[in-house]
């Protein structure tokens, strides 16, 4: 009798944190995808901070949420940024150490950021104003997740169905052409190359979700989401089409410079891709700042100029 009391006893004290939680909460609580759940979703926040200027911040202003702060380091493309200073959101430094006294001075009613990359200042951040830091995630769900938690999901779910249908009308034609697509990116002093996976970052799984067919060295079943090929190497990247992005770092200045270096390479123009011609450079913004919808259909937008261009 009495271990059966102590269970009961165990777990009601478990319980207990779930249920005040959901008690107090005015509306839906999020349990998953989130770190230290649930999370109590704020009715009609009108003073949003996202602490990720990427990914985040690209779909928040595609849902028009009211974001009031961010991080203006690591913000890449033109058009985020002239969004960014329009709205003259207040600009909260270094995204891995934002500034918390610039965020209390907000007073912001919800603040948004990543598992991974904000836990170390989730306590700080939560006694400022409700936090929720998603954790990696498939960008469409991720999409949803963030019309959630603003309020906005009617404007997630219809840009969503425009995508889907082009994404499936493409998808049928490529499966008519029967090619293999390698990607890289050149960085300094190495090659990155993002994979096709359970995992893939998102213009990589928007690739997979068109239909391109990547090759067996691009290819996984696990976790992994990146690769970093040597010179020799790099030799596996023999797909019929070869998409490469050149990027130096934050700025884009020396990008022409370092793909100069690369492509005059002798073992570069050995790659199949290269020698048939189909090598095609694309544009880093939505290749490696991936944005939200736009940023897909602009993947989209490359996958009918370069994989489906008639030759």
């Amino acid at each position: 009798m009495v271990p059966n009391l102590r269970f009961c006893f165990a777990l009601l004290v478990f319980l207990l944190p779930v249920s005040f939680v959901q008690a107090a909460c005015q509306g839906a609580a999020i349990t998953e995808g989130v770190y230290n759940p649930p999370f109590c979703i704020p009715p009609k926040p009108l003073r949003i901070v996202t602490l990720d200027p990427l990914i985040t911040l690209g779909m928040l202003i595609e849902l028009k949420a009211p974001v009031v702060a961010t991080p203006y380091m690591a913000i890449t493309e033109n058009e985020v940024l002239d969004v960014v200073k329009a709205e003259r959101m207040v600009d909260l430094g270094n995204p891995r150490e934002p500034s918390l006294e610039r965020l209390a001075v907000l007073k912001p009613d919800l603040i948004i950021g990543s598992a991974e990359a904000h836990a170390a200042i989730y306590e700080q951040a939560a006694q400022i104003a409700p936090t929720v830091l998603f954790k990696h995630m498939d960008w469409k769900r991720y999409l949803l997740r963030l019309s959630e938690v603003t309020g906005r999901e009617g404007a997630a779910t219809a840009a969503l169905e425009a995508y889907e249908t082009r994404v499936a009308a493409i998808r049928e034609r490529v499966k008519a052409k029967e090619l293999t697509v390698s990607t890289v990116r050149f960085a300094p002093d190495r090659f990155v190359v993002f994979v096709d996976g359970p995992d893939a970052y998102a213009p990589f799984a928007v690739l997979h979700e068109a239909g391109v067919k990547r090759t067996d060295y691009e290819t996984v079943t696990d976790g992994t989401i990146v690769k970093r090929p040597d010179w020799e190497e790099l030799a596996n990247l023999d797909g019929d089409v070869l998409l490469y992005v050149s990027a130096s770092g934050f700025e884009s200045g020396p990008d022409d410079a370092l793909e100069k270096q690369v492509t005059e390479n002798p073992l570069w123009q050995l790659l199949p891709a290269v020698q048939a011609g189909r090598a095609y450079r694309v544009e880093r913004g939505p290749w490696q700042s991936f944005h939200g919808i736009r940023s897909a259909n602009r993947i989209l937008d490359d996958v009918e100029r370069y994989v489906l261009a008639d030759r």
